[in-house]
Protein backbone atom coordinates (compact mmCIF):
# COMPACT_ATOMS: atom_id res chain seq x y z
CA UNK A 1 0.00 0.00 0.00
CA UNK A 2 1.43 3.44 -0.84
CA UNK A 3 2.60 5.43 2.15
CA UNK A 4 -0.07 8.08 1.62
CA UNK A 5 -2.88 5.53 1.60
CA UNK A 6 -1.44 3.77 4.59
CA UNK A 7 -1.29 7.01 6.54
CA UNK A 8 -4.94 7.75 5.74
CA UNK A 9 -5.91 4.26 6.85
CA UNK A 10 -4.04 4.75 10.09
CA UNK A 11 -5.74 8.09 10.66
CA UNK A 12 -9.16 6.57 10.08
CA UNK A 13 -8.31 3.77 12.46
CA UNK A 14 -7.46 6.21 15.18
CA UNK A 15 -10.89 7.76 14.64
CA UNK A 16 -12.23 4.85 16.64
CA UNK A 17 -11.27 6.73 19.75
CA UNK A 18 -13.48 9.74 19.04
CA UNK A 19 -16.79 8.14 18.23
CA UNK A 20 -19.57 8.19 20.78
CA UNK A 21 -20.72 4.73 21.73
CA UNK A 22 -24.10 3.59 22.94
CA UNK A 23 -24.61 4.41 26.64
CA UNK A 24 -22.73 1.91 28.81
CA UNK A 25 -21.79 1.67 32.42
CA UNK A 26 -18.54 3.64 32.77
CA UNK A 27 -17.07 0.73 34.71
CA UNK A 28 -18.18 -2.78 33.79
CA UNK A 29 -17.01 -5.30 36.33
CA UNK A 30 -17.46 -8.70 34.68
CA UNK A 31 -18.46 -10.71 31.66
CA UNK A 32 -21.92 -12.19 32.01
CA UNK A 33 -21.48 -15.40 30.00
CA UNK A 34 -18.16 -17.27 29.81
CA UNK A 35 -17.18 -18.97 26.60
CA UNK A 36 -16.78 -22.74 26.39
CA UNK A 37 -12.96 -22.66 26.83
CA UNK A 38 -13.32 -20.55 29.96
CA UNK A 39 -16.02 -22.80 31.35
CA UNK A 40 -13.78 -25.86 30.91
CA UNK A 41 -10.59 -24.33 32.32
CA UNK A 42 -9.31 -25.19 35.75
CA UNK A 43 -8.89 -21.85 37.49
CA UNK A 44 -6.79 -21.77 40.62
CA UNK A 45 -5.53 -19.15 43.00
CA UNK A 46 -6.94 -15.83 44.24
CA UNK A 47 -8.79 -13.57 41.84
CA UNK A 48 -6.60 -10.98 40.12
CA UNK A 49 -8.16 -7.69 39.00
CA UNK A 50 -7.15 -5.76 35.86
CA UNK A 51 -8.50 -2.26 35.24
CA UNK A 52 -8.74 -1.54 31.49
CA UNK A 53 -8.68 2.28 31.41
CA UNK A 54 -9.02 3.95 28.02
CA UNK A 55 -11.24 5.34 25.27
CA UNK A 56 -13.68 3.78 22.79
CA UNK A 57 -11.11 1.20 21.72
CA UNK A 58 -11.68 -0.34 25.15
CA UNK A 59 -15.34 0.71 25.41
CA UNK A 60 -16.26 -1.48 22.43
CA UNK A 61 -18.06 0.87 20.05
CA UNK A 62 -20.62 -0.99 17.91
CA UNK A 63 -20.07 -4.32 19.65
CA UNK A 64 -22.13 -6.51 21.94
CA UNK A 65 -21.89 -6.27 25.70
CA UNK A 66 -19.37 -9.12 25.93
CA UNK A 67 -17.37 -8.33 22.78
CA UNK A 68 -15.16 -5.41 23.80
CA UNK A 69 -11.44 -5.90 24.36
CA UNK A 70 -11.54 -6.02 28.20
CA UNK A 71 -14.37 -8.56 28.21
CA UNK A 72 -12.74 -10.79 25.60
CA UNK A 73 -9.37 -10.49 27.35
CA UNK A 74 -10.97 -11.77 30.55
CA UNK A 75 -12.42 -14.76 28.71
CA UNK A 76 -9.07 -15.54 27.05
CA UNK A 77 -7.06 -15.36 30.27
CA UNK A 78 -9.56 -17.39 32.23
CA UNK A 79 -9.51 -19.91 29.40
CA UNK A 80 -5.81 -20.33 30.16
CA UNK A 81 -6.48 -20.93 33.83
CA UNK A 82 -5.77 -17.40 35.09
CA UNK A 83 -8.27 -16.36 37.75
CA UNK A 84 -8.75 -12.80 36.55
CA UNK A 85 -11.50 -10.19 36.45
CA UNK A 86 -11.06 -7.41 33.87
CA UNK A 87 -12.92 -4.18 34.62
CA UNK A 88 -13.92 -2.22 31.51
CA UNK A 89 -13.32 1.49 32.20
CA UNK A 90 -13.25 2.64 28.58
CA UNK A 91 -15.06 5.90 27.73
CA UNK A 92 -15.57 6.96 24.12
CA UNK A 93 -14.07 10.30 23.20
CA UNK A 94 -11.65 10.52 26.11
CA UNK A 95 -8.42 12.41 25.54
CA UNK A 96 -5.46 11.92 27.82
CA UNK A 97 -6.59 15.05 29.69
CA UNK A 98 -10.04 13.57 30.30
CA UNK A 99 -8.42 10.35 31.44
CA UNK A 100 -6.20 12.21 33.87
CA UNK A 101 -9.27 13.95 35.31
CA UNK A 102 -11.27 10.77 35.92
CA UNK A 103 -8.63 8.20 36.83
CA UNK A 104 -8.62 8.96 40.54
CA UNK A 105 -12.41 8.83 40.73
CA UNK A 106 -12.48 5.46 38.97
CA UNK A 107 -9.84 4.03 41.29
CA UNK A 108 -11.62 5.37 44.37
CA UNK A 109 -14.86 3.74 43.20
CA UNK A 110 -13.43 0.22 42.98
CA UNK A 111 -14.01 -2.31 45.75
CA UNK A 112 -10.29 -3.13 45.85
CA UNK A 113 -7.01 -1.91 44.39
CA UNK A 114 -6.44 -3.49 40.96
CA UNK A 115 -3.45 -5.74 40.44
CA UNK A 116 -2.73 -4.12 37.05
CA UNK A 117 -3.93 -1.15 34.98
CA UNK A 118 -3.97 -1.23 31.20
CA UNK A 119 -3.53 2.42 30.19
CA UNK A 120 -4.86 3.02 26.65
CA UNK A 121 -5.21 6.68 25.62
CA UNK A 122 -3.72 9.21 23.21
CA UNK A 123 -5.56 8.58 19.95
CA UNK A 124 -7.95 11.46 20.50
CA UNK A 125 -5.05 13.75 21.34
CA UNK A 126 -3.55 12.84 18.00
CA UNK A 127 -6.72 13.49 16.03
CA UNK A 128 -7.21 16.85 17.71
CA UNK A 129 -3.64 17.89 17.00
CA UNK A 130 -2.76 18.22 20.66
CA UNK A 131 0.94 18.77 21.15
CA UNK A 132 2.77 15.62 22.25
CA UNK A 133 4.23 17.58 25.18
CA UNK A 134 0.71 18.05 26.56
CA UNK A 135 -0.16 14.40 26.02
CA UNK A 136 3.03 13.50 27.85
CA UNK A 137 2.10 15.75 30.77
CA UNK A 138 -1.32 14.11 31.06
CA UNK A 139 0.21 10.64 30.98
CA UNK A 140 2.71 11.71 33.63
CA UNK A 141 -0.18 12.80 35.85
CA UNK A 142 -1.89 9.41 35.42
CA UNK A 143 1.31 7.47 35.96
CA UNK A 144 2.11 9.50 39.07
CA UNK A 145 -1.39 8.73 40.38
CA UNK A 146 -0.90 5.03 39.78
CA UNK A 147 2.62 5.08 41.22
CA UNK A 148 1.34 6.78 44.39
CA UNK A 149 -1.11 3.89 44.82
CA UNK A 150 1.54 1.27 44.02
CA UNK A 151 -0.40 -0.11 41.03
CA UNK A 152 1.55 -1.73 38.16
CA UNK A 153 0.83 -0.45 34.65
CA UNK A 154 0.91 -1.80 31.12
CA UNK A 155 0.87 1.09 28.63
CA UNK A 156 -0.98 0.28 25.40
CA UNK A 157 0.81 2.54 22.94
CA UNK A 158 -0.52 4.31 19.86
CA UNK A 159 1.22 5.50 16.71
CA UNK A 160 0.95 8.72 14.67
CA UNK A 161 0.42 8.38 10.89
CA UNK A 162 3.24 9.64 8.64
CA UNK A 163 1.22 12.56 7.24
CA UNK A 164 1.50 14.33 10.59
CA UNK A 165 5.11 15.02 9.69
CA UNK A 166 8.29 13.42 11.00
CA UNK A 167 8.79 15.80 13.92
CA UNK A 168 5.29 15.30 15.34
CA UNK A 169 5.38 11.57 14.60
CA UNK A 170 8.68 11.09 16.37
CA UNK A 171 7.56 13.07 19.43
CA UNK A 172 4.19 11.33 19.68
CA UNK A 173 5.42 7.79 19.08
CA UNK A 174 8.39 8.24 21.36
CA UNK A 175 6.48 9.42 24.40
CA UNK A 176 5.07 5.97 25.16
CA UNK A 177 8.45 4.25 25.23
CA UNK A 178 10.06 7.10 27.13
CA UNK A 179 7.31 7.13 29.77
CA UNK A 180 7.46 3.34 30.11
CA UNK A 181 11.19 3.64 30.81
CA UNK A 182 10.83 6.61 33.16
CA UNK A 183 8.05 5.01 35.21
CA UNK A 184 9.34 1.43 34.93
CA UNK A 185 6.13 0.11 33.37
CA UNK A 186 5.52 -2.56 30.78
CA UNK A 187 4.71 -1.41 27.23
CA UNK A 188 2.92 -2.64 24.12
CA UNK A 189 4.42 -0.16 21.61
CA UNK A 190 1.43 -0.17 19.21
CA UNK A 191 -1.36 -2.34 20.49
CA UNK A 192 -3.35 -2.23 17.20
CA UNK A 193 -0.41 -3.65 15.25
CA UNK A 194 -2.13 -6.98 14.55
CA UNK A 195 -5.15 -5.51 12.73
CA UNK A 196 -4.58 -2.04 11.34
CA UNK A 197 -3.55 -3.25 7.88
CA UNK A 198 -6.58 -5.56 7.48
CA UNK A 199 -9.86 -3.79 6.56
CA UNK A 200 -11.84 -7.01 7.05
CA UNK A 201 -11.27 -6.69 10.78
CA UNK A 202 -13.15 -3.39 10.94
CA UNK A 203 -16.84 -2.60 11.01
CA UNK A 204 -18.61 -1.10 7.99
CA UNK A 205 -17.45 2.38 9.00
CA UNK A 206 -13.89 1.10 8.42
CA UNK A 207 -12.93 2.64 11.74
CA UNK A 208 -13.99 0.39 14.62
CA UNK A 209 -12.74 -3.18 15.06
CA UNK A 210 -15.21 -5.99 14.55
CA UNK A 211 -15.62 -8.73 17.14
CA UNK A 212 -13.13 -10.75 15.08
CA UNK A 213 -10.74 -7.79 15.15
CA UNK A 214 -11.02 -7.60 18.91
CA UNK A 215 -10.30 -11.31 19.20
CA UNK A 216 -7.20 -10.83 17.05
CA UNK A 217 -6.03 -8.01 19.32
CA UNK A 218 -6.59 -10.18 22.37
CA UNK A 219 -4.66 -13.03 20.79
CA UNK A 220 -1.81 -10.68 19.93
CA UNK A 221 -1.53 -9.00 23.34
CA UNK A 222 -2.74 -11.44 26.00
CA UNK A 223 0.73 -12.87 26.65
CA UNK A 224 2.06 -9.37 27.31
CA UNK A 225 -0.87 -8.65 29.63
CA UNK A 226 -0.33 -11.90 31.50
CA UNK A 227 3.40 -11.21 31.80
CA UNK A 228 2.68 -7.73 33.23
CA UNK A 229 0.32 -9.15 35.87
CA UNK A 230 2.30 -9.45 39.13
CA UNK A 231 2.58 -12.93 40.60
CA UNK A 232 -0.16 -13.69 43.09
Amino acid sequence: MPVRLLSIAALLLLGACTQESEPRDPVKTSVEAPSAPEAMATIDGPERVILAFGDSLFAGYGLGEAEAYPERLQVALRGEGVNVRVIDAGVSGDTSAAGAQRLGFVLDGLDAKPDLVLLELGGNDLLRGIEPAQTRANFEAMLEELRSRDIPVLIMGMRAPPNYGPEYQQAFDGLYRELATEYDTQLVPFWLEAIYRDPSLFQSDRIHPTAAGIDRLVEDTRDEVQAALPAG
